[in-house]
């Protein structure tokens, strides 16, 4: 029996050991969301795409839906209308209605805005909270290893209280948290709140880094307009629970007088 269990933690792969070519890819479509709280409706008709392996921004200012929407593809909050699939190894899975739990099993992750810690344990009791899933917990020491190859501060640091640490630091532990899921598609909302501007740049390249590292597909929620299209393949500027611009391009983003306009509120 002992020998069935480490085959099969050895047969799992870890986020960094997936090929390419022998899986069928991952990507998140959002068509027609509408959502809200209560009384409340914050977004309308919302659509977008991010294909396999490719990051795409959802760029706005603080109050304009980033973080519902992401909330919506996680299973927290249900849409009033509208559809939300994840494509993943050739099989589309509709998310609307599934439980939380479940959309993290498929391999979506979320890295919530403000981190969302336990202070008071451990770097890494805080990182084993996210190895819940099946595919996770079978491979709980590679995974570990893996993160803390990616993370090395945070190894340095593995017995340290979570809320003792910077904010730059909290980022990276809530970043190998999600990393921890073997995720497939992983959502990061807001990552540069709070953070100091050097801690900000950093985060940001960590992200790119670890894209394309282990191959991840990446939505990211961000209000820092300069930073996000630096690593950004694509993205989409919300106002007002609307998408009011659909780039293509980081250059379309950044030169585009529509987008500054919209964003800056210029």
């Amino acid at each position: 029996m002992a020998n069935e269990q480490h085959t099969a933690q050895a047969d799992m792969p870890t986020p960094g050991e997936r090929s390419p070519d022998a899986r069928g890819g991952a990507s998140l479509r959002v068509e027609g969301v509408s959502a809200g709280y209560g009384a409340v409706q914050v977004l309308q008709h919302v659509s977008l795409e991010v294909t396999d392996g490719r990051t795409v921004a959802l760029l706005g200012t603080n109050g304009n839906g980033k973080s519902t929407l992401m909330k919506c593809i996680m299973g927290m909050v249900t849409p009033s209308s509208g559809r939300i699939s994840a494509t993943i190894d050739g099989v589309e899975h509709d998310l609307v209605g599934l439980p939380t739990e479940r959309i993290v099993d498929l391999g979506i992750a979320l890295v919530p805005e403000g981190r969302r810690l336990f202070p008071r344990l451990t770097v890494e009791e805080n990182l084993l909270l996210g190895a819940y899933r099946p595919a996770a917990r079978s491979a709980i020491a590679r995974n570990l290893d893996f993160c803390f190859e990616a993370f090395p501060r945070l190894h340095e640091r593995r017995t340290q209280l979570a809320g003792s640490m910077s904010g730059g630091e909290q980022q990276m532990v809530a970043l190998a948290r999600a990393l921890m899921t073997v995720p497939r598609i992983l959502l990061i909302d807001e990552p540069s709140v709070g953070l100091a501007p050097i801690f900000v740049s950093r985060t940001i390249d960590k992200i790119a880094e670890l894209k394309e590292r282990y191959r991840l597909t990446v939505l990211m929620a961000e209000q820092n307009f300069n930073q996000a299209i630096r690593i950004a393949d694509s993205g989409h500027v919300i106002v007002h629970g609307h998408l009011e611009f659909h780039g293509r391009t980081r250059a379309e983003l950044s030169d585009n007088d529509m987008v500054r306009k919209l964003y800056l509120g210029a």
